[in-house]
């Protein structure tokens, strides 16, 4: 099948797209300047229509729409908050509005989403049918997966899959933290009771691929392991998987300051099951956290 995928140079996409390839799928990989390749089609994510060529993506089976500013990159200053909502709400419009213009759309989108749609609900559980959240990112995500609608009224199935920490050594959170823990520097974030809902890279592109081929799976998705774990239960297991003590917390007042007063977004309780997936018979690789940190700290070339 041919593939296009937005976001192919990050962390997801990029193991998204060698994972297609190795499976014998046709990938093409929207990008932002001159194409250097047959497999790469340049697009806009700001412009109408994604500033795609007529004809760009003919042929197409399938897109994975994974583009979008990074929500932890940088501190989140007025004119970045709104980089982050154009580029996830204005990049599915002009996507998805060119995908529903085609003559032959793709039988399939997957387009990024966020578990920030649920919003801070103080750890209480959530799956699928739970409504939209209070606060910026709630917002964003809101906006974000209705602007797929141009897709879903031509036909194309949408699946919007809600994301929750996608944990790798290779970038994102855990990359970031990794040194610190090394150092024996591991921090527990404000009191630390707040649920954070994870998934390993591994079980998302596995998560991925199977949504691509499930005909009867359409609307939002959570993309978050089963079994979510408070901050403070997260620090102790990295801790732990790298033999480190971690003794130390940051206030939440220091985090305040720290991320640009947005701490109320980023410090979200959550806890988010992943019901489509597990109603779908979809098995994680790495149910529980222990064991995903297990899996990704291995050293490069062990058996898994």
């Amino acid at each position: 099948m041919k593939v296009a995928v937005t976001g192919a140079s990050g962390l997801i996409g990029s193991a998204l797209t060698a994972s297609l390839r190795e499976n014998g799928d046709q990938v093409v990989t929207l990008v932002r300047r001159t194409p250097a390749a047959a497999t790469e089609v340049a697009w806009d994510p700001l412009a109408p229509l994604g500033g795609l060529a007529p004809g760009a993506l003919d042929g197409t089976g399938a897109v994975v729409h994974l583009a979008g500013a990074g929500v932890a990159e940088r501190r989140w200053t007025d004119s970045y908050k709104e980089e982050i909502r154009s580029s996830r709400v204005l990049g599915t419009r002009g996507l998805t509005e060119f995908l529903a213009a085609m003559d032959q759309p793709p039988a399939v989108l997957l387009s990024g989403s966020a578990i920030g749609w649920y919003g801070d609900i103080g750890g209480r559980e959530v799956d699928e049918s739970a409504p939209a959240g209070a606060g910026f990112l709630a917002g964003v995500v809101r906006d974000w997966e209705a602007a797929a609608d141009p897709a879903r009224q031509a036909g194309i199935r949408v699946a919007t899959l809600r994301s929750g920490v996608v944990l790798s050594r290779h970038g994102g959170m855990l990359a970031r933290l990794l040194p610190l823990f090394r150092l024996g520097l591991g921090v527990r974030l404000g009191a630390g009771t707040q649920v954070m809902s994870w998934v390993s890279l591994a079980d998302w592109i596995r998560a991925a691929r199977f949504l691509l081929d499930r005909q009867e799976i359409s609307g939002p998705v959570n993309v978050t392991a089963p079994n979510p774990e408070t901050n403070a239960a997260f620090t102790a297991a990295l801790a732990g998987a790298l033999h480190r003590p971690a003794l130390l917390s940051v206030p939440s007042p220091v985090l305040s300051v720290a991320l640009g007063g947005v701490t109320s977004d980023l410090m979200t309780s959550a806890r988010v099951l992943p019901r489509m997936l597990s109603e779908a018979g979809f098995t994680f690789s790495h149910p529980d956290l222990r064991g995903a940190l297990a899996a990704e700290l291995q050293p490069a070339g062990s058996a898994a």
